[in-house]
């Protein structure tokens, strides 16, 4: 059986993804950092390396950025950072190391590498650059899964991920509960951009990076129909027959999240996935009514 080891396997992408795996037959060996059944900690992989016959390894680790009961302290965002980077740069090396190499190494950041521009659109061959902590951490985050070139038998897949939506974590987690009580609304203005993608598709699009050989490369994981925050903000409403009419101010995000974190929800990018639907990926929430709908069931 085809073993697919997971980094962070036990959170919200995580879970959602070994459930995609287990279901197409993969054997799924989890990553985390409290020992378990059929577990493996980091220390075991610094330790001890890829379990024997590994055909695939994947990363998908991360502290939750926008966690509001976490205050945005130089600690904290130390987490944050660590929890990405240094894990990827745990998996590189044990890739780097093992005899048997894997057939491919997925790995995910998010848009953040994107400079939010209102007239711009960005697509997967887009120059990246730092401009902000989390440009900063998006960047270090693909540097740390950098293969050397002439390990040419592990094909490298990167996932640029938008927004995920899924009932059960990240963003929707966070507002269902003020949308259904007819409380929601756009954040700040509403006029800026939200690059999104389903949890569904998301799983879907990593284990597609698995089993394509000819794919590698840089792939934005966001959906095909792009949408502002006031425009998601109408659609989740109105699937849930409830108004959106009581806009969050600007200045109320900066003083729970702090104004550096709260840029994740009052700013957007649009990003097209360009290289995701050209080496034939299909989605299947690509419009964001498709997706609300399925988010209320």
């Amino acid at each position: 059986m085809n073993t697919v080891l997971v980094g962070g396997g036990r959170g919200f992408i995580g879970s959602h993804l070994c459930k995609v795996l287990r279901n197409k037959q993969f054997d799924v060996k989890i990553i985390s950092r409290m020992p378990g059944p059929n577990h493996l900690t980091w220390h075991d992989i610094e330790q001890c390396g890829l379990p024997a016959r590994t055909r695939a390894v994947v990363n998908v680790a991360g502290q939750n950025v926008l966690d509001p009961t976490k205050r945005w302290t130089a600690g904290f965002k130390q987490n944050v950072w660590n929890s990405r980077v240094r894990t990827t740069a745990t998996l590189t090396k044990a890739i780097i190391d093992a005899t048997d190499k894997p057939k491919s190494y997925v790995t995910i950041s998010g848009v953040g590498v994107y400079k939010p521009n209102p007239l711009k659109e960005y697509v997967e061959d887009d120059v990246t650059e730092e401009f902000d902590f989390f440009s900063k951490l998006g960047i270090a985050w693909e540097k740390a899964a950098k293969l050397p070139e002439n390990l040419s038998q592990c094909r490298q897949v990167t996932v640029r991920s938008g927004v995920v939506l899924g009932r059960d974590g990240g963003m929707i987690k966070q507002l269902y509960l003020p949308f259904f009580l007819g409380l929601g609304g756009p954040v700040g203005s509403g006029s800026q951009y939200l690059p999104w993608i389903h949890i569904e598709d998301l799983a879907r699009l990593i284990v597609f990076a698995i089993e394509m050989e000819g794919v590698d490369g840089v792939l934005n994981g966001v959906a095909p129909q792009t949408i502002t925050n006031k425009e998601f903000a109408d659609t989740f409403a109105k699937v849930l027959w409830r108004p959106a009419v009581l806009p969050l101010p600007e200045s109320v995000l900066n003083t729970i999240f702090n104004k550096e974190r709260a840029k994740l929800l009052t700013q957007g990018q649009k990003v097209l996935p360009k290289r995701t639907q050209a080496v034939g990926f299909n989605y299947v929430y690509p419009d964001i009514k498709s997706a609300c709908e399925e988010l209320v069931l």
